[in-house]
């Protein structure tokens, strides 16, 4: 899937203060995205807050989206979680007309077993009428999603196109790219090896600090799809601090605080997340300002 190469960003949901929906600074992180070469927008992935917002305010996040990029860019949608049926039942009842994909996450808190874990894939490969990106983060979901069990699902089921891989071990990325079967496509889905896995034979990256330095960051992704190592490392030199920073805390906290900094959208994150700390607030806006 073409739409899928390069560099595509997990957009932030911005509030205002009283922590409503900021649908004005949501446009503008749209816009900022389309002008800097990011090649396509990931809408109510988890770095989206999806988990604290109301169904209500998913279908306006998703309608700012798709009416601020007007068909510019391909859209992804986020739509996953730990109860397989729920999952199902979205998909099926949402309208995908707009998007050319589903990001999905692997179950979390329940720890299936690698067994559960195909067999939920099969149940939303089987519901989905788009082809389907499922996504690794152990960090978060208490289970490694293994190679081997990627790998049975691409080769299963046609829709299953894609791996988010977020486990951040290069080995693990390796393996995946190695035995991938042709048209299957290793999507880096940690900020700091994205480069590496690129260069590796991996198809780009779904980035969170993409977001906030897109020029940057996504012409580091296409100098390495490129073969152009010299190029692309003097860019991931350059932004490599940032990255350790808006993780130092929790995501999203972290790359708000940075897309406070660049006058893009406020910092604030809903309960049980908390905004950036001063340390770091300060530590990003030096960052940006030395940039």
């Amino acid at each position: 899937m073409k739409e899928l190469l390069g560099t595509g960003v997990a957009l932030v949901t911005p509030f205002n203060q009283d922590k409503s929906l900021d649908l004005e600074g949501l446009k503008r992180l749209v816009n900022f995205q389309i002008d800097n070469g990011v090649n396509y927008l990931v809408v109510l992935g988890t770095t989206g807050e999806p988990a604290t917002l109301t169904t209500e305010e998913k279908e306006q996040v998703k309608k700012t989206v798709i009416e601020a990029n007007n068909g510019r860019l391909p859209l992804v949608i986020g739509i996953g979680g730990n109860n397989t049926m729920a999952v199902v039942n979205e998909i099926k009842s949402t309208d995908l007309s707009a998007f050319c994909a589903i990001l999905s996450v692997s179950p979390y808190y329940n720890k299936p077993t690698q067994e559960g874990i195909y067999q939920h894939f099969k149940a939303i490969s089987e519901a989905s009428p788009l082809p389907i990106i499922v996504y690794n983060v152990p960090g978060r979901t208490g289970r490694n999603f293994e190679p081997k069990t990627v790998l049975r699902l691409a080769k299963d089921f046609k829709n299953i196109v894609a791996v988010k891989e977020a486990a951040g071990d290069m080995v693990q990325a390796l393996r995946l790219i190695q035995q991938k079967p042709k048209d299957f496509m290793v999507i880096s889905g940690d900020d700091m090896i994205a480069l590496p896995m690129t260069l590796a034979g991996g198809a780009g990256v779904i980035s969170v600090i993409g977001q906030g330095l897109p020029k940057d960051f996504s012409e580091m992704i296409q100098e390495g799809l490129k073969g152009n190592v010299e190029k692309a490392n003097a860019l991931q030199y350059k932004v490599m601090d940032s990255i350790d920073y808006i993780f130092e805390e929790c995501n999203p906290s972290g790359i708000k605080a940075l897309l406070n900094s660049v006058n893009i959208c406020s910092q604030y994150v809903r309960l049980p997340l908390v905004e950036a700390s001063d340390d770091l607030q300060q530590k990003i806006n030096n960052f940006v300002a030395n940039y």
